[in-house]
């Protein structure tokens, strides 16, 4: 298949791929979901645990740049369905194989490479085929689809745990990744590698891309915003298992854990997409700038919080949730924008391999700084962890505020595929 979609084929493309990525996600969360009880039952520390969360982006990381790279190379529908059978092969590992650190360690990081070969190829996929503004709501469609699969895979982590044990749990997320597979098999259409005009050696594509100040300036927004968003995402759970304990008997909300940090990541959707939308009528480098800015200051305002009445720690808890996501899509749109002629795989490539460095720190550095702090036993511990991740992410206007220097992009820049982009 060749050419532009528009109209009800595009719209039936971005549905596509936004629903086989909430499927392909069910497995996503569910160990941060249950990570009480991996330290009840393998004796687990908070720098344990941050290990097996940051190992997942470091799997992702370490293939991400080669896999979305070879997109501007091959078909990305290819990439995708080697990469989500990895996916599954990775819960079935769990659910049958995990006994300790180790060996969670080793299974967590193999789930990063299948999210390494889904995600981003999944969205080259899309930018390939749609055009002009479509194009940067199709980004903040599929990138707010990221937190509805994450929202699920918290929700039925603690759901199925609950009725069966955490390896049923990991076994049957198996599901979401196989129903993805079959659906990108059967409706994706194939595409050839658009033609380049010079055939170059990718070692200078890379290059080539890390020179380009517009699209580093967004990509290293979305570091800091990484090292956020899946720090917050990776110590959920606990840090709202921590705020029930101390709560007076009876006044803590009924529901679970899980399903309340499901709940504070469904947000993403509606903010993401929002949060797009202001960048395109208000300027994308002004509005991603104030956006971090106020979820730096919402994140200390959290970690500190866990000892005021439980409704009021989970609807600032909601709010984080709105507020860390709301610039997600308006990054990711800011690079893809910005890449250069015949090379927004190879871009893309290098925004996900540096941006989720952020992601591979985040979770470690939060679970190193609960243990350097006391334990995660106080709410002084929580509040330093938590601050952690606001001071970082205020960094991100800073990037911004340096890298980026021409008009600022008020309306999606038109992309189109190929050499003459």
């Amino acid at each position: 298949m060749t050419g532009i979609l528009a109209g009800r084929k595009a719209a039936g493309l971005i549905a596509l791929m936004c629903i086989a990525e909430v499927f392909g996600m069910l497995g996503f969360a569910t160990f941060p979901a249950l990570m009480p009880v991996f330290f009840g039952e393998w004796g687990l520390s908070n720098t344990d645990a941050g290990w097996i969360n940051a190992i997942f982006f470091a799997g992702y990381i370490l293939s991400v740049a080669v896999l979305v790279s070879l997109t501007d190379w091959f078909d990305p529908r290819r990439i995708y369905l080697v990469c989500v059978t990895i996916s599954i092969l990775a819960l079935m590992g769990f659910s049958l194989f995990a006994t300790g650190f180790w060996s969670a360690m080793l299974l967590r990081s193999l789930a990063g490479v299948g999210l390494a070969g889904t995600y981003m190829p999944g969205l080259k996929a899309l930018s390939d085929l749609i055009d002009g503004p479509a194009q940067s709501r199709a980004v903040s469609f599929y990138t707010a689809s990221f937190g509805i699969g994450t929202s699920l895979s918290f929700f039925m982590a603690g759901q199925i745990n609950a009725w069966l044990g955490w390896r049923w749990a990991f076994g049957l997320a198996m599901a979401g990744p196989a129903l993805a597979l079959i659906m990108v098999a059967l409706w994706l259409p194939a595409r050839a590698p658009v033609p380049r005009e010079v055939s170059t050696h990718p070692v200078q594509d890379f290059l080539t891309v890390l020179r380009n100040g517009q699209a580093m300036g967004y990509t290293l927004a979305y570091t800091w915003h990484n090292f956020e968003l899946f720090g917050f995402r990776s110590w959920l759970v606990a840090f709202l298992v921590f705020s029930q304990g101390l709560q007076a008997q009876g006044s803590a909300l009924l529901a679970k854990p899980a399903t309340l940090a499901a709940l504070a990541t469904l947000v993403a959707l509606p903010s993401s997409v929002s949060g797009n939308e202001l960048a395109l009528k208000f300027g994308r480098k002004r509005t991603v700038m104030v956006l971090m800015s106020a979820s730096a200051v919402l994140a200390w305002l959290l970690g500190f919080s866990a000892g005021l009445s439980f409704p009021l720690v989970m609807g600032l808890t909601l709010l984080y949730g709105v507020a860390v996501m709301m610039d997600s899509s308006a990054i990711t749109a800011g690079t893809v924008s910005n890449a250069p002629p015949g090379l927004r795989g190879t871009t893309m490539a290098v925004h996900s391999c540096v941006g989720f460095s952020g992601a591979f720190l985040g979770p470690l550095v939060f679970g190193m700084v609960l243990d350097a702090a006391g334990g995660g036993g106080s709410i002084l511990s929580w509040g330093l962890a938590f601050g952690t991740l606001g001071a970082v992410v205020a960094l991100g206007p800073l990037s911004l505020a340096l890298m980026v220097h021409t008009r600022d992009e008020g309306s999606a820049v038109p992309i189109r595929s190929g050499a003459k982009a």
